[in-house]
């Protein structure tokens, strides 16, 4: 069973228990008629790799003034009996430099929470007590300038501690469970309701100029109105951001369970532009520092040294979308980057043993690139393959059996596009082709609409 960060923290240790409810997923039906000598290959013929961030916005850092506030709701939570007076407040742009050109350097990509008003401190729009103006634009175009291109932004909700109530964009009165987003809401709401809600965090990103194409949901968010969340995302996103293809953050597959992205909502699936959200789970729990910043890192639990044991290698191996998952409080550490060094260990492993069988994707890539493997119609008739996508897909690949050709040729609309051979698969990216064993492996950037590949 696939199942929310909340819950995963839970089964490991770091949250008490509490009852919850499994996702009632609203997945999408059968996939499209494929041909059976065509096959929709993984992008470039590569397993995926992510990185999402959590609890990461400008300057504030989380897991000091988020637990205070924890700790006020869940008195009897030992989690949250911590010394965080003596935490720092702030996680500095320095470290947010270093880390994001060294992951660029890498090429790691992923995805990037930035609470609105994290922990109530104050708004990213507005003003941030106890930095400047100066400081809190400077964050601000840090993120866009550096973080943007090879990131994710999502809101993680509003606050990520206290419940808003959108009326007077004050925290409500009550302080328990109920108006915590952590376990909001803990009854039965309307979709339009909760989409309020996710726009509201939306519109505040909008207005710092950054682009959105999707949400995570802070620990236990929506847990009781699970079938409503995919909706509410897709009017919330559409929306603020005119998104066509939004996407979320919530769960996380463990052992055998699928790590692929889910489709849900879909609706108008045999339209030119049907609507869906891509549910796009994380695959491994937060092993480096914790929510809070405060746990030892256990980067092994990724990969070891050598990058021969650990859950990311073990998706790999599988040919499993791998995905990792972290705090932002826990790469820093307090200072220490404790979380940061093991993190910069595991990748580095990673990217040793398999720089020819991955590909580092922004997590709105993953999503893109499932959606257009089950929803884009293939047809093969003799030497020719036809597609008919309601979305576009960079690096969409595919595997073609067939006897030795002269060429390949994309064609798009009245543009033909010869496509280029390449000696080793590895060496595949868009517009190119490899031949093996008497099959093809095309990669292609696939248009929105009808294309179609030409062998002669």
């Amino acid at each position: 069973m696939r199942i929310t960060k909340r819950e995963f923290l839970k089964t490991t240790g770091v949250l008490a228990a509490s009852s919850v409810l499994s996702p009632p997923f609203a997945t999408a039906g059968q996939p499209p008629a494929v041909s059976r000598e065509v096959r929709v290959a993984l992008p470039r013929g590569r397993v995926p790799l992510s990185f999402i961030i959590d609890d990461s916005t400008c300057l504030v850092n989380m897991g000091k003034f988020c637990m205070p506030q924890f700790a006020a709701t869940y008195p009897d939570r030992r989690d949250y009996q911590k010394d965080w007076q003596q935490w720092p407040d702030e996680i500095p742009d320095s470290f947010v430099r270093e880390f994001g050109s060294w992951c660029a350097e890498q090429g790691v990509r992923g995805k990037y929470s930035i609470v609105p008003y994290p922990a109530c401190v104050g708004w990213l729009d507005r003003t941030l007590p106890g930095w400047s103006q100066k400081q809190l634009k400077d964050s601000l175009k840090l993120v866009r300038d550096l973080m943007v291109p090879n990131w994710d932004i999502h809101p993680e909700m509003i606050t990520h501690t206290r419940v808003i109530d959108l009326k007077t964009g004050r925290p409500f009165a009550e302080i328990s469970p109920a108006t915590m987003e952590n376990s909001y809401p803990q009854q039965d709401m309307s979709v339009d309701h909760l989409a309020a809600y996710l726009a509201y965090a939306l519109k505040i990103l909008k207005n710092c100029d950054l682009p959105c194409e999707g949400i995570t949901t802070p620990g236990g968010f929506g847990n009781q109105v699970k079938d409503k969340l995919p909706l509410a995302v897709f009017e919330a996103v559409r929306d603020v951001y005119g998104c066509e293809l939004p996407h979320y953050f919530k769960y996380i597959s463990s052992g055998d369970e699928s790590t692929e992205p889910r489709l849900e909502a879909l609706r108008d699936e045999d339209s030119s532009s049907p609507s869906v959200v891509a549910n796009v789970p994380a695959g491994t729990g937060d092993w480096f520092g914790g929510w809070d910043g405060v746990l030892p890192s256990q980067g092994d639990r990724y990969a070891n040294e050598d990058a021969t044991r650990g859950r990311m290698v073990e998706l790999i191996e599988q040919g499993r979308p791998a995905i990792m998952l972290c705090h932002w409080p826990g790469m820093y550490c307090g200072g220490s980057l404790e979380g940061y060094r093991d993190f910069q260990r595991v990748v580095l492993a990673l990217n040793r043993r398999f720089q020819d069988e991955t590909v580092w994707m922004k997590v709105s890539e993953i999503g893109r690139y499932w959606t257009a493997k089950r929803l884009t119609k293939i047809q093969r008739h003799g030497n020719t393959v036809r597609l008919n996508a309601p979305f576009s897909c960079p690096n969409f690949t595919l595997r073609l059996p067939s006897e030795r050709v002269s060429r390949i040729t994309l064609r798009t609309g009245d543009v033909a596009e010869q496509l280029s051979s390449v000696s080793s698969l590895p060496a595949i990216a868009a517009g190119m082709f490899h031949y093996v064993d008497g099959e093809y492996t095309v990669c292609f950037p696939l248009s929105k609409g009808e294309s179609r590949i030409e062998l002669s």
